[in-house]
């Protein structure tokens, strides 16, 4: 069981559902100060949707073919998602493009994790993306989502080496042990009403970032 208290989460996810596992944990063991009021899927066998079901946090779960269109299928999500009142929605591999009217309307309360350091390496297979571009560092962003697919304002970052000899999945791996803290510290300093969106611009206590907030070796973000 989460406790009740703090800032209300709604997580959106399409797979196994291991960023929402680290928020459940964090809830629990009193490192985060939120509830998670709702796990919305567009996969009814997401892993996701167990995992919040063994937390006893509702689920709802909902599949695009029956509906006519992208923006019919997101309408009838999000009227699920607005009946829990988040305070944040956090998508946490959720692998669907969303319309913009959705993304607009609740623009600076949404946040996405994404498996590269953004701007570079948007959309899917970012970890073989960046092994055909050689690049020497690679890692995750959480950014505030807007209408543009992986293109809103960069809150935070965690960097990881590409290793001589990597391949996708071993980069993949390694990219995820960071994504787990980031998400975690990014969703804390949220939750606190530290960071916001404010015209377009990511600030941290009311200042500007000049650049995003960087993940250090203890798990704690850092300008």
């Amino acid at each position: 069981m989460q406790a009740n208290c703090g800032r209300r989460i709604a997580v959106l996810a399409s797979g196994r559902g291991s960023n929402l596992q680290v928020l459940i944990d964090a809830i629990a063991a009193g490192r985060l100060n939120a509830t998670i009021a709702g796990v919305f899927s567009d996969r009814p066998k997401a892993g996701a949707l167990e995992r919040a079901r063994h937390a006893s946090i509702p689920t709802t779960s909902l599949r695009p073919r029956d509906f006519d269109s992208r923006a019919a299928f997101d309408d009838a999500l999000f009227s699920h998602v607005d009946t829990v009142q988040p305070d944040l929605i956090v998508c946490a591999g959720y692998m669907r493009l969303l319309s913009e009217h959705v993304v607009e309307a609740r623009q600076g309360h949404m946040i996405n994790i994404h498996p590269s350091l953004l701007p570079a390496f948007k959309g899917l297979h970012t970890h073989q993306q960046a092994l055909a571009a050689g690049v020497r560092e690679h890692g995750a962003s959480v950014h505030f989502v807007t209408s543009e697919l992986d293109g809103g304002p960069v809150i935070a970052q965690a960097r990881v080496p590409v290793l001589d000899g990597d391949d996708a999945d071993a980069l993949a791996a390694r990219v995820l042990t960071r994504e787990h803290p980031l998400l975690l510290a990014t969703v804390k300093v949220l939750a606190e009403g530290r960071v916001r969106l404010r015209d377009g611009t990511v600030t941290l206590d009311d200042r500007p970032l000049a650049a995003p907030l960087q993940l250090d070796d203890n798990d704690r973000l850092s300008g």
